[in-house]
């Protein structure tokens, strides 16, 4: 499935909008974790234990607008744009919102 940001795909019609299609994913961090990065903060760097959480949050997130847009019938979204969230502390939400559409290559 093609998914962009972007509202046009260069090279590709689009000949049908099927509607806004979403995806979320929250994650949650635990103890270890936070004291790790934590850690990671207090000698500087970066935190990779929560870049993982995150781009596995966004992979989901991205793979539930899919499989919603899918299910609509759509081989792509474009306009996508990806939010971060903390929803409270150890809680991070990523959501991924689109417009499911069907393309075809010209």
């Amino acid at each position: 499935m093609l998914v962009t940001t972007t509202n046009t795909i260069e090279g590709h019609r689009i000949t049908n909008y099927y509607g806004i299609v979403t995806g979320e994913a929250i994650i949650g961090t635990n103890i270890v974790r936070d004291m790790l990065a934590s850690i990671s903060d207090v000698i500087g760097g970066r935190s990779s234990v929560y870049e993982e959480k995150l781009s596995q949050a966004r992979q989901i997130a991205i793979d539930e607008m899919c499989t919603q847009a899918s299910s609509m019938g759509a081989n792509g979204v474009i306009g996508v744009d990806l939010d971060y969230e903390v929803i409270r502390e150890g809680m991070m939400m990523v959501t991924a919102c689109g417009t499911a559409i069907y393309e075809e290559k010209i």
